[in-house]
């Protein structure tokens, strides 16, 4: 078969233990799914249905267990925020999934960041607009490598946390999430069939804020160890 153009090469992340990468097909990302975060932005933390947005598969920059990536601070914006994330990777098709069963289509887990263009979002929710410009810009979604449950066991608790410039910035518990991962890969798999390759940020805990270029984030969650990257 020819193309017009080249096709654009799979997005893929190391796998930690293998020689095989994770080939990223979506991501979706949770909204305000830590109580105190939902607080800091306004909102009223009760337990209503999650909500999603969506970034590019290309949005990731992978980052080296060891090394530091970089985050290109993007153009048009004064007000780039971090978001610390627990990102869960789906590794078997499934649609409209009971919460009982909905760990099974977990391959793994990874570090990531959800970086915002807080800008734009504000303007975006003023308007009733949608976030992609806020959220699904380029580099948005440094990653870490996979961490697969065969080797690593689900993540249901343990510390979440973030420095910049080795100044803690956001720390919680994974146990704080409102709406658990099993919940929310059930509850994303009835509005989206979720295939393999699929991620979701699970959400980020209070303490979010700006950075700068030059500002160093290392971010981790017990048992995935962490990562570092600066912006640039």
């Amino acid at each position: 078969m020819s193309y017009v153009f080249a096709p654009a090469p799979v997005v893929a992340v190391p796998v930690v233990g293998s020689s095989e990468k994770f080939a990223v097909r979506r991501i979706y990302c949770v909204g305000r799914n830590y109580a105190a975060h939902a607080r800091e932005m306004g909102h009223d933390p009760d337990r209503e249905p999650p909500f999603f947005f969506g970034k590019p598969a290309d949005a990731v920059v992978y980052v080296a267990p060891g090394e530091t990536g970089n985050f290109p601070y993007p153009s048009q914006s004064r007000n780039v925020h971090f978001e610390m994330e627990l990102v869960a990777a789906i590794g078997k098709a499934g649609k409209d999934i009971v919460v009982d069963r909905a760990l099974d289509h977990v391959y793994g887990y990874a570090l990531g960041l959800d970086m915002t263009r807080r800008d734009p979002q504000a303007e975006a929710k003023k308007l009733g607009r949608p976030w992609d410009t806020a959220k699904g810009f380029d580099h948005s979604a440094p990653l870490g490598p996979i961490h697969p449950v065969a080797t690593a066991g689900h993540i249901d608790k343990g510390a979440i946390w973030l420095t910049v410039n080795s100044e803690e910035k956001q720390r919680s518990d994974v146990a704080d999430l409102i709406w658990s991962i099993p919940e929310t890969v059930a509850y994303l798999s009835s509005l989206f069939e979720l295939q393999p390759g699929d991620l979701i940020f699970t959400g980020t805990p209070e303490g979010v804020g700006a950075v700068a270029k030059g500002d160093v984030m290392i971010g981790g969650v017990d048992g995935l160890g962490e990562f570092s990257v600066r912006v640039v």
